[in-house]
Parts: structure tokens; sequence; C-alpha cells
């Protein structure tokens, strides 16, 4: 995946041309200065870009349409370093299709108690330029992200750095292909959806396709690459010596390299960034797709099984919020439970596809049975997760809008080895307990597959939720079911009367 430095968030400044020039260029320097030194801030993946000062709303509208048009910016910070009259902002952000953060901040920090004198106080309104300013996104029922506090603290910073990945994640979406191999896992409820809705309301598009379009992209993979991949993959992983160059198994793990080079060229072909397959369509695939769903993933494609649409694209924006971070992101299943008196826990898994990302060791490369598909056995790799907190999320559509349900949890070393678990897996504690996070997701209509971080906060979730205008449900540890029941219901109520909102 590409670093994000190659994306842009343009800061903007409001001010009025009352104050005359001389206060105008003093508002320039200082907005230079601080969208600089944002620039220059490590908690800042992208670049900030400074915007002369807005001081009118011909200057607002057409400085938005650049930016709706500007392919390499992904949003707004806006800032009123002076009183900026609300009115001429509407216009402009009235057409505005990038999301933007309001910063609510001031450029000095503490009031020079024996020098403040008018001059000083019209020059730093931002207490009263900021409230105009949210009061028309309000009127307008904008959805934004506010940050409040010093801009050159440091957690200011890193939440506006953290937004901007959220950002570049809503940017990829506006962009993104989904390959759909096959169609859902037959009588599963939770993976269909309507596509048609998404594409509006989250700007991907999901393009089906018959596994045969598949085989035939595998089928013409030459011996060549297979080499070179079968290479790569020893090279990189610990293998037993049936997979070696003159083991028995050797043969298998030469059609897992066909397939993964042939399903890596279809997907670079057709400009697709996500996919999915699933277990019951595989006609013409000799084992089902394995090794090669967790080194894609790895490398930054989203997926999800069983034609799982909204999860595969819900786990490539969220390896777009976390490039070059450490700790890793991949496609989960919450797959079994562990109850017992020293703390009830999820063992997550999936039949071969999570993401070495998330692996505390080198992986181990495996050929063993699976007991579903009727395929070949198929190769993967096996490993035990990281410990540490991380979150699943899981996006449904429930007919009338989309949910989006985030579940906070703390992984933990499995009490005993698995030695005959064929899958690499996690283990972790959902906070604020199994029975509380199952019961709550449960009445969420959360589905069994997720998108799981070890790098994404449940803060950037929210934002995400924000920015795409979509319902945000948080399972952590000051959740209360009854009052989360009422939330749901309020919800309920809240989605359906807004269509109705002016």
């Amino acid at each position: 995946m590409k670093d994000l430095n190659q994306f842009e968030v343009w800061f903007l400044t409001g001010s009025q041309h009352l104050y005359g020039k001389e206060t105008l260029e003093k508002v320039a320097e200082d907005s230079k200065i601080i969208a600089e030194k944002l620039d220059r801030s490590e908690h800042m993946p992208v670049s900030v870009v400074f915007k002369p000062v807005m001081t009118t709303a011909d200057s607002i509208r057409h400085l938005v349409q650049e930016a709706n048009a500007a392919e390499t910016c992904v949003g707004l910070i806006t800032w009123m370093h002076t009183f900026s009259p609300a009115k001429m902002w509407i216009t402009g952000l009235k057409i505005l299709h990038k999301p933007f953060v309001h910063l609510h901040t001031q450029f000095n920090r503490e009031i020079p108690w024996s020098e403040i004198d008018m001059d000083y106080m019209n020059l730093h309104q931002s207490a009263h330029g900021d409230r105009e300013f949210g009061f028309i996104g309000t009127r307008m029922r904008l959805n934004r992200k506010v940050v409040v506090g010093y801009w050159e603290d440091d957690w200011v910073q890193k939440e506006l750095g953290d937004w901007t990945r959220v950002a570049c994640a809503w940017h990829d979406w506006q962009h993104l292909r989904v390959a759909r191999f096959g169609d859902n896992m037959r009588d599963v409820a939770v993976t269909e959806g309507d596509k048609v809705s998404a594409e509006m309301q989250f700007g991907y598009s999901v393009s089906g396709f018959g596994v045969g379009d598949l085989v035939k992209s595998v089928k013409a993979v030459g011996e060549d690459a297979i080499s070179d991949m079968v290479a790569d993959y020893l090279d990189t992983y610990q293998a037993p010596s049936s997979l070696q160059r003159d083991g028995d198994r050797h043969a298998s793990l030469r059609e897992a390299a066909r397939i993964e080079v042939g399903l890596r060229q279809f997907l670079e072909a057709g400009g697709f960034k996500a996919f999915t397959t699933t277990f019951e369509d595989l006609y013409g695939l000799a084992q089902l797709p394995g090794l090669a769903v967790q080194r894609l993933m790895a490398d930054g494609y989203g997926f999800g099984a069983e034609g799982d649409w909204k999860t595969a694209a819900l786990v490539r924006a969220m390896k777009v919020m976390s490039i070059g971070k450490p700790k890793g992101t991949t496609f989960m299943e919450d797959y079994t439970y562990h109850f017992s008196e020293t703390g009830d826990k999820v063992l997550g898994a999936h039949m071969l596809e999570i993401c070495e990302s998330i692996a505390e060791n080198k992986p181990t490369l495996e050929i063993l049975p699976l007991s579903i598909g009727g395929k070949a056995d198929p190769v993967r790799l096996i490993f035990d997760a990281k410990a540490g907190e991380a979150v699943t999320a899981s996006l449904v559509d429930l007919g009338t809008r989309f949910r989006l349900i985030v579940n906070e949890v703390n992984v933990v070393p499995t009490h005993e080895p698995l030695p005959k678990l064929p899958v690499a897996r996690a283990f972790w504690l959902p906070k604020p307990d199994l029975k509380t996070a199952a019961h709550a997701w449960v009445l969420a209509g959360g589905a069994h597959h997720t998108s799981f971080s070890f790098d994404v906060t449940p803060q950037q979730m929210e934002d995400f939720a924000e920015i795409a205008g979509i319902e945000f449900l948080l399972i952590n540890d000051k959740i209360n079911i009854l009052d989360f029941k009422k939330e749901l219901r309020w919800n309920e109520a809240f989605y359906h009367l807004s269509k109705g909102f002016i």
C-alpha cells in the first residue's frame, strides 16, 4: 500500500474585510504558522496545505470547487482566526463533497494579562468566530468533526492526524472497486445487502464475477511466475518438509502459488482493491484460496468470505486508516467461545483467511485438511495473534439504513497451545465482558464476520460513520444493556424521522 503522504488536507482560515489589511496580513501569517506546524507533526500522515484566508462567499465557493476537484485533497481543516460571518460560508459548504474537521483553537495559548488591548481582542476572536461557524454547520445539518484545544498540544495534533487517516479511507472508498467471485454463501442473511444503496451512500462499487473468470486467470499463469512465488513462500515462512521442493506435497504449494498469482493479476488488471470468495463456488479451482487471501490482505486488500462484500470494503477502509501502523488489521470472525471461571473469552478465526499482519511471530506454512468446500487440502499460514487492545467492527444493512457496530476487545495469549487447530487465530476478552458484549452485539444485529484491527481506534470508527452519515454503535466498558436498548429504539425513530428533516 502507498504511504498516505501522497494526500493532502487543506487548511482554511476564516476572517472578514472589516478588520483591515494589516489585521488580515497577521491572520494569514498566524494561520500559515499553524498549517506548517501541523504539516511537520509526527502525528500527521498527510500533507497540510495552507490556503489563503477566506473573507468572501465567492472566495469560499471557488476554493471548495477546487477542493472537490482535487484528487489529492481528502478533506479540509477549518478555523476562524477572527470573526467570519457565517452566511458567506453557506454557498461553499452547500457544495462541499469532501469531509471537514472544525478546529476550535486560537493562535496564542494564554491571555497576555498586562498587554491585552482591543487590538488583541479584535485579532484573537476564535472563541467568537468558531461559534458562528459552528452554528452554520449545525443549521445546515452538516456532518463534521470538532476538535477543541490548543493547536500546539500533542493530543490535538494526534486527534487531527487520526481524523485525516479516516478521511483518506473515505477518499479511497470513493474510488474503490470490490470484486465478488461467486455469490453469497447460500441462505445466509447478514452477508446480503443492497449494493446500489451502498454505492450511493459510500461511493464504492461491487462487481460480480463467475469463478470461471478467476479460473481463466489462474490457468494462464506461467511456470516461471509460479516458481518465483514458491521461492518467496519458502524464503519468508517456516514450512514442513512435505512442502519443500522435494516434498510429497510440493505440488499443492505450487497450486497455491498459481492461485495467488492469478488472483493478483485479475485484481490488478481490474483496479480492484477488495474482493470476496465463497467455498460454495470453487469450480475449476483445485483448493480454496487461503494463502493467497492472507497475503493479499497483508498487502492492503480488503477481503470478505462467503461473498461478504460489506466486510471486504470495511477491511479495506481500516487497512487504509492503519497505513504505516505496526500491529495489523484483518478480516475476522467470532468463531467459538471460552466460558470459564477465569473469564469468558472469544476465539476468533476463520477457515483460512486471517491476515498475517496481526501475527505475534513468524507464521508457519502448512497444508492440512479442511472439512468444508470439497476441494484438495489447502495451504495456509498458521499463527497466534499479538496481544493488546483492538477493535472488531461490523457493517450491516438494515434495509432502510446501514449500521456500523464496534466492540472494544483485549487480545490475550491462549491459555494453552492449540496444536491441532489448523488456522490462524486471536483470543480476546470483549469489553466489558463476553456476556454483555455479545448481548449488545446480537441486539444490534452485528454480523459474524468482522474487520479486526489493533491500529484503528473506536474514535476513528465513529469519525468514519459520521463522514458516511450512518448509525454508529459502540460496545465498550461503559455500556449498559438497558441504556443500549433505549439507544437502539431512539436511533430507529431518529433515522426514520430524519428523512423528513430540512
